[in-house]
């Protein structure tokens, strides 16, 4: 038998004092609906990740709930106090939005509440859609759930003597850091195995270790992820990729055979060595560039910048060539721009952000050629009218992009990065560099030409822009003239 352990009760206490402290803040939404379900004679807990964050001292607004209540009792019983929305009925959720009593009429802080009945489901092992089965009791609601850390219930109203039911030992685990299934692992896998990326995701999000039993049954079975939508996988990896460690999470999508299904060319950099052979592999190089990418996130995490830092040099392994002893990955941005766009594309993310990843991976090496000698200002004009939208996130991937352990060498990229940006901010002060245009329009260029709207216009137009890049700022009589010169040039008569 273990020794007995003072300090592990201590973290043990400190966990439940902690959830105390929290439930009690948001007494005043779950002290109203637990009256009504028990006048009702109904049971109510919180429960979920709502138990587990609260155990974690950062208990949100959105909160959790399950009842022995059926969804047209449920309904019945919420209805009185805010908006209700039934859009989970079918699997037993009704939701109901409550505002904290107190404050001015019409303020007080908002909770998502989502109240939903005992299940003790069936799942079709070619789906993973379960047969949903409504059950009498919590502890077979909680055997469903997906980790232990997540199948605590806490009793409603708040009860300070006996605040927790953790039937499979959350609790402990929560104090250890792991993350565990509340029942066989190979079961709960098959049963759903979209836990298998919920492991990865929590470990990134919690900073948690899997049970190492977890890992083995997640590696012997990567091949049920194959019933698993594409829109299913891309939200657990959104998920991830947005949390506070997603290194974490990475590392075991590649490192069980995960990412295989999810995204199989991170897993292929392990194959590359990077040019310098200052790193073991593009695939550490990468993870470092994420997690300096995120360092230099200003507004929260930025999933657009930190697919970019993911996926920039995953064409390497298809441009790796040996000469001389020494690798080379030429044209490696052009490659794997296109492998981005067909990844992102299949994982079904929204068109704007396959559009502005796949646009930062072939632009993420255009700096080096300013770092290797001066730029000229028409270069520098180029480089922001490429980047447009994209240009701060451009930025951030460059900069991360520098994992050299030669210090003299970082300092070096670092000054010519610095040089960049301050000969852009220079000439965006003097010439609007952001808002880079000709200096007539469409509707002059037609004017001036005596043309109708079609091919010429645009063509006239792409031609003022290149020589207001190349030139810097025209004048209108400038550019009329320019415009002119042009249509003699394409056999057109100007007057």
């Amino acid at each position: 038998m273990p020794a007995h352990d003072p300090a592990h009760d201590g973290a043990l206490f400190a966990a439940a004092r902690r959830a105390v402290e929290e439930l009690r803040r948001v007494e005043p939404v779950t002290g109203p609906l637990a009256e009504r379900f028990r006048a009702a004679g109904h049971d109510l807990y919180l429960v979920g990740g709502s138990v587990r964050d609260a155990l974690l001292g950062r208990l949100s607004g959105d909160l959790d709930f399950t009842t022995d209540a059926r969804p047209e009792e449920i309904e019945r019983l919420v209805r009185p106090l805010g908006p209700v929305w039934t859009t989970g009925a079918e699997f037993g959720t009704i939701g109901v939005l409550v505002r904290e009593p107190g404050g001015p009429e019409g303020e007080g802080t908002e909770h998502r509440c989502e109240i939903t009945t005992y299940r003790s489901d069936v799942y079709d092992p070619s789906t993973r859609k379960p047969d949903v089965s409504f059950g009498t009791t919590l502890d077979g609601d909680l055997v469903r759930r997906d980790f232990a850390v997540n199948a605590m219930a806490v009793p409603l109203p708040l009860d300070v003597a006996a605040p927790l039911v953790d039937p499979f030992g959350g609790l402990d685990d929560l104090a250890a850091g792991v993350l565990r299934t509340p029942g066989p692992p190979e079961r709960s896998f098959d049963d759903d195995p979209l836990r298998m990326l919920r492991a990865a995701r929590f470990a990134a999000q919690l900073g948690f270790a899997v049970d190492p039993a977890a890992v083995a049954a997640i590696r012997e079975m990567t091949g049920r992820l194959s019933i698993v939508s594409a829109e299913r996988i891309r939200d657990e990896l959104s998920k991830l990729i947005l949390s506070p460690r997603p290194r974490l999470g990475l590392e075991i999508l590649v490192g069980t055979g995960l990412a295989a299904y999810v995204l199989p060319e991170l897993a292929r950099l392990r194959e590359t060595v990077d040019e310098h052979r200052r790193h073991k592999d593009v695939y550490a190089h990468t993870l470092t560039v994420l997690e300096q990418a995120i360092a230099l996130e200003t507004e929260g995490p930025d999933l657009v910048l930190r697919l970019a830092a993911l996926l920039h040099d995953i064409g390497k392994p298809d441009t790796k060539r040996i000469d001389g002893g020494k690798v080379s990955f030429h044209h490696h941005e052009v490659v794997g721009a296109k492998l981005t766009r067909a990844r992102l594309t299949a994982l079904r993310y929204p068109k704007d952000v396959v559009e502005d990843v796949t646009e930062l991976v072939a632009l993420h090496l255009r700096f080096h050629g300013y770092s290797a000698g001066e730029w000229t200002d028409a270069a520098v004009r180029r480089y922001v009218r490429d980047a447009g939208h994209l240009l701060p996130r451009l930025h951030a991937l460059t900069r991360s992009d520098c994992t050299t352990r030669n210090a003299a060498k970082a300092r070096a990229l670092a000054a010519a990065y610095d040089a960049l940006e301050r000969r852009i901010g220079e000439l965006a002060e003097a010439e609007e560099l952001q808002a880079l245009r000709p200096a007539l329009d469409g509707n002059e260029i037609m004017t001036a030409l005596g043309v109708p709207p079609g091919p010429v216009v645009g063509k006239a137009w792409k031609h003022l822009l290149e020589l207001r890049i190349e030139q810097g700022p025209m004048s209108r009589e400038e550019a009329l003239d320019a415009l002119r010169a042009w249509a003699r040039e394409q056999g057109l008569d100007p007057d």
